[in-house]
């Protein structure tokens, strides 16, 4: 009777434990093999048929289609470079250079992966559409109020989420972190 107990018991922890990892996976955005530079974060083999069973679950439940690796690599910052989370309340900079491509997008969602609600119903920029500065540098003020030059709303939401996508770009799994592609960075300048 006691082994039976003592068994019974040993299954029970172990399928919290393993139900609670896999949970924990799945609504954490948590994959394997992301690739970091600064404040950006991209999984390039999510597109890919080497994917990782808890991405390729997380893709499942969420309906969202990832990009290729032979179309390009899409970063997602939560935190600017210093660990802040980005709040809708704040002014924050994204400024500097981009790595080469074809074509990028840099999108503003809620922390649930929706598109911000704002009054201006603008959700990001394209690299066809953004001003450069004349060193051919970007610079883009995310925030609740209207700035000049390239703004992006966030309608005073508390946390929010960019994706900055790249398509037709050598960024990929042979890239080393940090050490090879340019990417903007992002400051909070002013938070009430």
């Amino acid at each position: 009777m006691r082994l039976l107990l003592g068994t019974l018991f040993t299954l029970v922890i172990a399928a919290i434990v393993g139900l609670g990892a896999t949970y924990l996976a799945l609504t954490h955005d948590t994959a394997f093999g992301a690739m970091t530079i600064g404040s950006w974060t991209a999984f390039p083999k999510t597109g890919t048929v080497d994917i990782d069973p808890y991405a390729r679950a997380l893709l499942a439940r969420t309906g969202r289609l990832p990009v290729a690796l032979g179309d390009g690599v899409s970063f997602i910052a939560r935190t600017d470079d210093k660990g802040r989370p980005l709040d809708g309340r704040c002014e924050v900079l994204v400024t500097g250079v981009t790595p080469a491509a074809r074509f990028w997008t840099l999108t503003l969602y809620t922390a649930k992966g929706e598109l911000a609600p704002n009054s201006v119903h603008r959700h990001g920029f394209t690299s066809q559409e953004i001003v450069r500065r004349s060193d051919g540098s970007l610079q883009i003020v995310i925030a609740p109020r209207a700035e000049p030059g390239n703004w992006l709303p966030t309608g005073g939401i508390e946390h929010y989420v960019l994706a900055l996508r790249f398509y037709d770009t050598s960024v990929g799994v042979a890239t080393k972190e940090g050490r090879e592609v340019p990417m903007p960075a992002i400051a909070t300048r002013s938070c009430p």
